[in-house]
């Protein structure tokens, strides 16, 4: 994972939320950010990264209920 987005994930306290993420989801993310060309777009889709963490139940813009901040689990 590059070195920014590494400092702004603890840097923001969202560490622990990227890595409850699934696999698929975290390489998405990486990806996503790193492809962009211009540092501006890159900025912006890391901003939407740490806003979806910090806000739980979304993944790139899609409802991701698995990640639902405050939601209870069920007992096994």
């Amino acid at each position: 994972m590059p070195d920014f987005i590494v400092r702004e994930l603890e840097e923001r306290g969202l560490m622990a939320e990227y890595q409850a993420r699934p696999a698929y989801q975290q390489n998405d993310y990486i990806g996503w950010i790193n492809s962009a060309k211009l540092q501006g777009t890159k900025e912006r889709r890391l901003h939407q990264m740490l806003e979806e963490l910090e806000k739980g139940g979304v993944y790139m813009k899609m409802d991701h209920p698995p990640s639902r901040k405050g939601r209870k689990k069920k007992d096994s």
